[in-house]
């Protein structure tokens, strides 16, 4: 599976941004694709991530309530609406394929990258 991210770019804090996630290649419908973001210094950490079929989610608590991942499986894409972004938010965004949960062990396809700059 090979994965193509879009979507990043700067905002004010309180602002909204909408990443995008389009996958190509085979999708197993028991994988999940999720989202984790990497700051700088910091280890890649996870943010959330949707069980392809059934479409069950998962959040980070940091992110729960301003963030919602979203699929549309007739275009292989995933999305990840944030809302009343904060500058804790600022990182490198990846999408990523796999087994599902919350380590980034558990997928082994990732995209490029979208940078995520949240302005104070």
């Amino acid at each position: 599976v090979q994965l193509q991210a879009s979507g990043g770019g700067l905002v004010q804090t309180g602002g909204s941004l909408r990443l995008s996630c389009e996958a190509s290649g085979y999708i197993n419908n028991y994988y999940a694709l999720g989202w984790f973001r990497q700051a700088p210094g910091k280890e890649r950490g996870f943010v959330a991530s949707i069980r392809w079929s059934g479409g069950s989610v998962s959040y980070a608590d940091s992110v729960k309530g301003r963030f919602t991942i979203s699929r549309d499986n007739a275009k292989n894409t995933i999305l990840l609406q944030m809302d009343s972004l904060k500058p804790e938010d600022t990182a490198v965004y990846y999408c990523a394929y796999g087994v599902g949960g919350d380590r980034p062990s558990s997928y082994e396809n990732w995209g490029q990258g979208t940078q995520v700059t949240v302005s104070s």
